[in-house]
């Protein structure tokens, strides 16, 4: 059973297109999520609503995903607890940004970690300029006298190393092997340990409707965006998701206008573009087959034509 939602991907299409969907459902479910606990910062404060929600997101996938503790060694355990920790940080530190941003300039902040590994790990100049693109749409959305707040901006950047950590994990985790995501289950495990003493001491001021919305954030915020994230990594690279995640800013930008409020201009409107086109970009040349003296085996590995 631990494999079996990575079996179910098997007939979908191309694993480009694959990866750029599953970003795309992780990056709605992130956002949205972030507008829902944003609500609740005020009287919980936002490193509790980030610990409870990891916790309540743990739960679901230790019931969906059934994971075991057997069969492992000890490089899977050193992964698999290492995702926990960055993904605990990278949550607290997003969440402390937000409290001092406006959502889609610490979306933005947060993306600059995957941006740099897209670019970094970029092997051709097409794939660096679709990254520039990226990054060129990223200053546009935060835009010329924009909000600028300097402790703000520290948890951003700080969210964004470890968004650059959690894009490579996410590919040494979904390629470990076969139960990649019943490793996930154990990695938000890890995360809501870690995280759980900013939350103990506010469980008992969670009221009824909170605690409504912090399962609906853990599991849209948390679950899915996880999960599916693993499996683009699986499928895919840490470069071509690292730039697929260029997708956030973008996303960020429109949750906030649409359900916090938070206004567009015409320099952000064009900085979207931009990161659409890079994402759309690197996902079509990254799914472009190989040329007529090669092919693409179902595992990603590059094999001779038959004769």
């Amino acid at each position: 059973m631990n494999s079996q939602p990575a079996k179910q991907i098997a007939s979908l299409p191309p694993a480009g297109g694959r990866a750029a969907l599953f970003v795309l459902v992780g990056s709605i479910g992130v956002q949205s999520s972030s507008a829902i606990s944003a609500s609740m910062f005020a009287s919980l404060g936002s490193p509790a609503v980030s610990s409870l929600r990891l916790v309540l997101a743990a739960v679901v996938l230790w019931l969906f995903l059934r994971p075991t503790l057997r069969g492992r060694n000890r490089a899977n355990w050193s992964a698999i607890i290492f995702y926990g920790v960055v993904m605990a940080a990278m949550n607290l530190l997003l969440y402390k940004a937000i409290e001092h941003l406006p959502l889609g300039i610490a979306v933005t902040l947060d993306f600059l970690g995957p941006a740099v590994v897209a670019l970094v790990f970029s092997r051709r100049l097409r794939e660096a300029a679709w990254a520039l693109l990226a990054l060129a749409g990223v200053i546009l959305i935060v835009g010329p006298g924009g909000h600028f707040d300097a402790v703000g901006f520290a948890f951003g950047l700080g969210a964004g190393l470890c968004f650059a950590l959690y894009t490579l994990l996410a590919e040494k985790v979904g390629k470990a092997d076969d139960s990649s995501v019943s490793s996930l289950a154990l990695s938000v495990s890890i995360a809501a340990l870690v995280s759980l003493p900013f939350g103990i001491p506010k469980v008992a001021e969670v009221s009824a409707p909170q605690w409504g919305l912090l399962a609906l954030s853990g599991v849209i915020g948390v679950a899915i965006p996880y999960l599916v994230d693993t499996l683009a990594a699986r499928i895919s690279s840490a470069r071509v998701v690292g730039t697929l995640f260029a997708i956030d800013p973008a996303m960020g930008t429109l949750i906030g206008w649409l359900i916090l409020g938070e206004q567009l201009g015409w320099l952000s409107l064009l900085g979207i573009l931009c990161v659409a086109l890079a994402g759309a970009g690197v996902t079509w040349f990254a799914a472009k087959p190989a040329g007529p003296l090669q092919e693409v085996s179902d595992d990603n590995q590059v094999t001779p034509p038959e004769s």
